[in-house]
This record gives C-alpha cells, structure tokens and sequence, in this order.
C-alpha cells in the first residue's frame, strides 16, 4: 500500500487492495479490496473503484467516478468473476462510469493514453483502444468496441455490439446503429457516413498518398452505387494494396451489424458537400 500521506485521511482503502508507490487518493473515496493501482495514478474526491479492477500507471481518475460496478445487465449473476481494465496514461475526468464484463473471467478494457471525458459511460464488456476519445456524456453500451485514436462525440449513444474503426470521428449528438470504418467521419442521427478524417489522420503522421488512397476507397464504398461488398471488389481491383486500405477493407468484411451508409441527400449537420472534394493543400484554422 502507498504511503499514507499519499492518502487522504477520510478515504477509505479496504484491506487487499493493492497500491503501487506514488498513487495518491482524494478524500471519501472508497477503493475495494480487488482493487490494483498501479505507480502514480491520481484518484479523485468522491469515487468508487470496486470490483475487479486494474488501474494502469499514471492514470488520473475525477472526481466522483465510479469504475468496476456491477453492469447494467439482466444476464449478469452476482459474484461473476470479471472485471475492469484501464491502460496507464489515461485520463478519466469527473463523474464517468465504467462498469466490469457480464461473462466469467472477461473484461471491460480501455486502453492507454485515452481520454474519457465527464459524464460519458462505457458499458460492460465494451473494449476502447489506445489514444481514444470519449467526449462528454456520450455513452457506449455494451459490448461495443472503439478503435484506436478514434474520437467520439458528446451526446453520442452507440447501439450493443456496434464498432468503431480506429482513427474514425464521430461527431456529437450522433446515434450510431451500424458499424464506422475506421478512418471516416460519422455523423447524424442515424450515423452517416461524411468523407474520411482527413485532418485526424494528417495529425497523426500518416502519409499524403495513404490518405489520397482512403479518399478513393471512400468515393467507391459510397459514391459509386454499389453494394458494400461489390464496391470492396472494385476497391480491391483499383487501388493498390496499401495498409490503410486493407485495413478498412478487413473492417468492413468483419462488419456483423453492417456499416453506417451514405448521409442523406437532403443534407445531414456535416452537410452533403465536400464529401468528394480533394484533401486541401492545408489545414484549416
């Protein structure tokens, strides 16, 4: 266990916890005795970590969070042994819940180096990849999963069992019934699919023509009037076979639910236009 100054006095850690050096916990909160926190993590004021849970080094948890509870789930059965993951680097802000698997010996996993802003919600057995963002109260139920780097936004629900590809952004308000690919921009209610992240994946280093080439993919997956899988033939047939692109191709193959569609031709909140025009020289401010 950290050293006690390390703790605030009104905090409650029951014993079998286990506290790595440095970790250090705000006042009434109350940390179970399943419970791991790994070197430096930062609990705040008011929280409940029970249950199975792993807590990763440098995590910052806020304010009145509550991870590990028991899921929302009629199949769960009291004493199942599961429970929460969260990767070292994360920052978890004020008041998010995040419950633990529904299954014996699974787990509800966030990743590292994500950000999971206030009030959102990651149901049980949902899996969030690294460098992921979570914008305030938006809410994943259960067993979705986000790619990395992929960024949702506030106010978003996201349906049981629906992914989201990594480097995909969601944008706010939006309800998601069908699988994103990754690289894309989504939005609306229900999702559609708007173009491809341009300025996510240029900040993330990826290379002019990879991104040139996710264009076209996107062009013929939504603009040609195929069906998902004929339009995968032709991107298949017409474009090289770069990592980006068999990458998405793989996703959408693996698609159970299918994939979010075209946006509606009277125009959705990201608008109808742009959605073919060439990647712009800059980016804009």
């Amino acid at each position: 266990m950290a050293g006690a100054e390390a703790v605030h006095p009104a905090a409650i850690v029951e014993p079998g916890a286990t506290l790595a050096p440095g970790v250090r916990i705000g006042a009434f909160s109350v940390v179970g005795r399943d419970v791991t926190i790994g070197a430096g993590a930062e609990i705040g004021h008011h929280c409940v970590l029970e249950g199975r849970l792993e807590i990763g080094a440098r995590v910052k948890i806020g304010h009145g969070s509550v991870l590990g509870g028991r899921p929302q789930d009629l199949k769960y059965r009291e004493g199942t042994p599961s429970g929460v993951r969260i990767g070292s680097g994360t920052v978890i802000r004020e008041y998010v819940t995040i419950h633990r698997a529904t299954r014996p010996e699974a787990w509800t996993e966030v990743g590292e180096e994500c950000l999971i802003m206030a009030m959102s919600h990651i149901a049980h057995d949902c899996r969030v990849g690294d460098g992921a963002i979570i914008i305030n109260y938006a809410g994943l139920t259960g067993h979705c999963e986000i790619g990395e780097r992929a960024t949702i936004g506030g106010l978003t629900g996201i349906v049981p069992f629906t992914r989201v590809g990594a480097y995909a952004y969601v944008g706010g308000f939006s309800k998601v019934t069908a699988d994103v690919p990754p690289f894309l921009l989504a939005d609306g209610i229900p999702a559609a699919a708007h173009g491809v992240n341009v300025v996510g994946l240029r900040r993330a280093g990826m290379a002019p023509v990879d991104r040139r080439l996710l264009q076209e993919a996107y062009r013929i997956l939504y603009r040609s009037g195929l069906a998902p899988q004929a339009a995968l033939e032709r991107i298949r047939a017409e474009l090289p076979a770069a990592a980006p692109v068999a990458r998405l191709i793989e996703f959408i193959e693996g698609a159970r639910r299918g994939i979010c569609g075209p946006p509606r031709r009277e125009g959705g909140p990201l608008g109808d236009a742009g959605d073919v025009t060439p990647e712009p020289e800059s980016e804009p401010v």
